[in-house]
């Protein structure tokens, strides 16, 4: 299935029935009185967080979507059946906004969450309404009122504790795969992953967390270049990003250039995004002489002017893998503890950058 993480539609409630003007008629009774009963109202449009979908794929093909309009009213006190509701599946974290304002109308966060994105008119009222003792024979009705329209843009943003960036064949899609359950495609030519890929990393009995990876960044992502800036949405909700760089680099350009490039791509893109906290992970050692490993982790990290955790890794010969899940573990742990929340075993964890390999 193509994976799909934006799609636009257009939404139209049902309008309400309109209101009936009618009088009993009945034998030996001349003066019924009024009988008509009001329109039902028209269907409401809802939206549902779907566990089992992880695409907007469906929504690309399938654009217009419209809820019944209600009956009308009827005489003999008869009032209209209000129209069927629709109930559009979503995958969960998907944020829905109008298209023409932008303004962010709702966000599906938690599995089995449902919400009105559309509201149905309601019924017009029949004469049987406006029947007083000064007024016993009410020719009034009025219509039904139309429902919601609205064009929205969906746009999927996957729900992730930890996040995966780098450059493109910085062995994201490798480490996902050691540290995982994921199978995403892996070459040695860039740009391999075209989507988000998920994979769950099991650290110990009840310890796991969800990783998952979106497309290589370049220089320039933020304006559109390569396509990680497709997916950078994707970092967006993610607790924790694991920055991989290439200590080894096929065309022998500066490691130290590229990481730089990544982290001013985060800072021109967003600035929540840019000031989450992010850990540096130094990959490919497998490739560096064991003579100059201590020297050359050193050097980068003096000339990249970094101050927070480093980890030293093959993702290739899973040399250093472990204690890096362990590490993220804990401390998406201590941040549960610090925020007050309930503990959830199954964390997740999302490198957004190699799982598009999988296509």
């Amino acid at each position: 299935m193509k994976f799909v993480d934006e799609a636009y539609i257009d939404i139209a409630a049902g309008d309400g029935g309109n209101g009936c003007v009618s009088f009993r008629h009945e034998k030996y009774k001349e003066f019924g009185g009024p009988n008509g009963g009001d329109g039902g109202r028209g269907g409401h449009v809802f939206a549902v967080a779907d566990s089992s979908l992880n695409t907007l794929v469906d929504f690309r093909f399938s654009r217009r979507h419209e809820a019944k309009r209600g009956e009308h009213g009827m005489g003999s006190d008869m009032f209209g059946a209000a129209g069927d509701d629709i109930i559009l599946k979503m995958p969960v974290g998907t944020v829905i906004t109008d298209s023409e304002t932008g303004h962010v109308l709702y966000e599906l966060l938690t599995p089995g969450e449902i919400l009105m994105i559309a509201k149905g008119g309601d019924g017009g009222f029949g004469n049987m309404r406006f029947k007083s003792a000064i007024n016993r024979a009410p020719r009034q009705k009025t219509p039904g009122w139309p429902g919601d329209k609205k064009s929205l843009k969906l746009e999927l943003k996957v729900l992730a504790d930890v996040g995966l960036l780098g450059m493109p064949n910085a062995g994201k899609s490798t480490l996902i795969s050691a540290i995982s359950n994921a199978r995403p495609k892996i070459a040695d030519y860039p740009f391999t992953t075209l989507h988000p890929n998920l994979g769950v990393v099991r650290v110990g009995p009840e310890q796991s967390f969800v990783v998952a990876d979106v497309p290589g960044l370049i220089e320039g992502a933020a304006e559109g270049a390569g396509l990680g800036h497709q997916f950078l949405r994707h970092l967006q909700r993610t607790r924790l990003l694991l920055h991989l760089v290439d200590l080894a680099p096929f065309d022998d350009a500066d490691p130290v250039q590229q990481a730089k490039a990544i982290v001013e791509e985060l800072r021109k893109y967003d600035d929540e995004l840019y000031n989450k906290p992010r850990w540096l992970v130094l990959n490919k050692l497998d490739m560096v002489d064991s003579d100059e490993r201590a020297a050359k982790v050193k050097d980068f990290v003096k000339r990249f002017k970094y101050k927070g955790p480093v980890f030293e890794i093959s993702a290739l010969t899973h040399e250093g893998c472990t204690s890096l899940t362990r590490e993220v573990f804990k401390h998406l742990h201590a941040q549960h503890l610090s925020t007050q929340e309930p503990i959830d075993p199954d964390l997740r964890f999302i490198d957004l950058a190699d799982q598009s390999q999988n296509t």
